[in-house]
């Protein structure tokens, strides 16, 4: 299967749990950017933060013209997940690619828990 075929599934994929979940897209992506399409693992997360802001805006539209939605309320998340989203970046240069798996299965694993209790 070639290059672009397999980053359309993947995108689907992310589309779907997002979709379905309201976020979490990000989780099917980094793993399958970095094993089956072959990305670099840094790689990987820059471009799954990419791809994510048209997904949610994608989601977003099908739940605020779907069910309704308070944009206040959201405000402070948005203004939070700005700076988180800068800061972040700002360290995503400093840390090792070990450290940075890590991390992200720490996240993933800490999510999966969550759900489950």
């Amino acid at each position: 299967m070639n290059f672009p075929i397999k980053c359309a599934i993947i995108g689907a994929a992310a589309g779907i749990v997002n979709g379905i979940f309201g976020a979490g897209g990000g989780m099917i992506l980094v793993p399958l950017l970095s094993k089956w399409a072959g990305l670099d693992y840094k790689s990987a997360l820059a471009t799954s933060v990419a791809v994510i802001l048209p997904v949610s805006v994608s989601s977003a539209l099908v739940y605020i013209f779907g069910h309704g939605f308070d944009f206040l309320s959201a405000v402070p998340y948005a203004l939070g997940g700005l700076l988180g989203g800068f800061i972040g970046g700002r360290v995503f240069k400093k840390v090792s690619v070990k450290w940075m798996r890590r991390i992200f299965a720490l996240f993933v694993i800490y999510g999966g828990v969550k759900n489950l209790l």
